[in-house]
């Protein structure tokens, strides 16, 4: 019974010790990688191990490469994975650059994709180049009508220019800035509606590419239509606020007018105070006259007289003008 469980121990013993050595030592995939006819070591296998490296990440890439033709060394396949890049995406992109004839080197793929970019969209698009469709851009004629455009760029990726080149954003956005100067140039929108060509021509003469990812082949205006007149609005606009500005004005003249009347009208008060009380020193100095002897009795009833001959015919001079219209009415 003792000697059973002995066994019994070895037998897991050996069981535990070799599946520590196969998890040390990937002996399937360095089985592969010999199949392939890849020359790999089980040291150098154990020495990805060791660094913290999957070695399938590595050794099936390069099975990969080699079956393709690729001269590829694995110490740099093992460098570009320990700096955080793709190891399998770079190897497609160099095989699909190979099998299109476009010159790529390990070190320029590994470049594009610890840059950020994905190497392998980047050589198909070389291949098969890409539609980017613009928003829809609104510009005015000179005529003041809006104009709206839409436009379909075709460009195929520069691959020597991926590292620190711009991206599709800026390729739309100079797009739409062309658009808008080719509109703003046009005499009328009648023009741009004619030769909607002449906008993409205006446009893919100002080497909108340059310093950016991509190298644009055409430019195509998708679709043009004619939006609202803006010139009319600007005038109505620029009508109505001379119009507001004349009214300010005109109600600051009738209100200064309105001053001026009240400012007169104080004026012809204070001199009828003036009279009234200069009237009522008049009784007060012929009195006074009287008392000294230098206006006698007769003197003074000469003056009534006077004054009653004067209201007399001011009365006369005030009926006369009504009994000639009523003449003129008989």
């Amino acid at each position: 019974m003792s000697q059973l469980v002995s066994v019994l121990i070895i037998v897991a013993l050996v069981v535990i010790g070799f599946s520590f050595i196969f998890s040390i030592i990937p002996l399937g995939l360095w089985i592969s990688a010999l199949a392939a006819g890849v020359k790999i070591s089980i040291i150098t296998l154990v020495g990805m191990r060791l660094r913290r490296v999957i070695p399938a990440r590595i050794v099936s890439p390069l099975i990969k490469a080699t079956k393709a033709g690729l001269d590829i060394n694995v110490n740099k396949l093992e460098g570009h994975y320990l700096a955080g890049g793709n190891v399998d995406r770079v190897v497609d992109a160099l095989i699909a650059a190979q099998r299109a004839d476009i010159p790529l080197e390990f070190e320029r793929a590994a470049a594009i994709d610890l840059a950020g970019r994905d190497v392998l969209q980047a050589v198909q698009m070389s291949v098969n180049p890409k539609v980017i469709e613009t928003p829809v851009v609104a510009a005015v004629a000179k005529d003041g009508i809006e104009v709206k455009a839409k436009a379909k760029v075709t460009v195929r990726a520069n691959i020597d220019r991926l590292v620190g080149g711009a991206g599709e954003e800026t390729i739309i956005a100079r797009v739409g800035e062309g658009t808008v100067t080719s509109i703003g140039s046009s005499e009328n929108h009648k023009k741009v509606l004619e030769n909607p060509d002449s906008i993409s021509k205006n446009v893919l003469g100002k080497g909108l590419d340059a310093g950016t990812a991509f190298e644009i082949l055409s430019i195509d205006i998708a679709d043009v239509d004619v939006g609202k007149n803006i010139g009319a609005m600007l005038q109505t606009d620029q009508a109505e606020a001379d119009k507001q500005i004349a009214q300010a004005k005109a109600e600051e003249r009738r209100a200064m007018a309105v001053a001026k009347e009240q400012e007169m009208k104080a004026s012809v008060q204070e001199m009828r105070a003036r009279v009234v009380e200069a009237e009522a020193e008049v009784p007060k100095a012929m009195a006074q006259a009287l008392r000294e002897g230098n206006l006698g009795v007769l003197d003074y009833q000469n003056l009534q007289n006077i004054v009653s001959d004067t209201k007399m015919r001011e009365s006369i001079g005030k009926m006369a003008p009504e009994e000639g219209e009523e003449d003129e009415n008989q």
